[in-house]
């Protein structure tokens, strides 16, 4: 298993500041980890993990003229995803787990070739199967409607 697991956020700024949504293609999440995460190309992505891994977000802007940084990253209370129709997703208990969501968000970012990369390593704590929803917020340019998020991208302990 590898010591990193990198998801790289791709966003059509331009695409999605006029749609006001990072839906509808204008956000694509793929990562390069080897323990099978699902859904990859789509702002869907299940990102299988181990703990004491570290997980890189690294956000790319296909419109050369908006900048894209990530603003924050915040997993959900409560942060099980309901059971998909897709059979590669376990199930999981009715009641959320009783322990705290994962967090990324105490790494604080750090410059690596003019990209905000942020890093947060995977705890024990997580339970396996159990896939942890995150919110990611997306400031695309500058002013007052410049911060998008989705809440549909999660971590699953393998």
């Amino acid at each position: 298993m590898k010591e990193k697991v990198s998801i790289v956020v791709m966003v059509d700024a331009v695409g999605a500041l006029s749609d006001r949504t990072l839906h509808n293609g204008n956000l694509s999440l793929v990562d390069d980890g080897s323990a099978g995460s699902l859904h990859q190309g789509t702002p869907d992505l299940i990102t299988a993990v181990v703990p004491g891994q570290v997980v890189q977000w690294t956000p790319i802007h296909v419109d050369v003229q908006t900048p894209v940084e990530i603003q924050s990253i915040e997993f959900l209370s409560g942060a099980a995803v309901a059971p998909s129709d897709d059979p590669g997703v376990p199930p999981y208990p009715a009641e959320p787990p009783a322990v705290p969501a994962p967090d990324a968000t105490d790494s604080n970012g750090h410059e690596n070739q003019d990209l905000l990369v942020w890093e947060g390593v995977v705890p024990y704590s997580m339970i396996p199967g159990v896939p942890y929803r995150y919110r990611l917020a997306l400031k695309l340019h500058e002013g007052p409607n410049s911060v998008l998020h989705i809440e549909s991208p999660a971590l699953l302990r393998v």
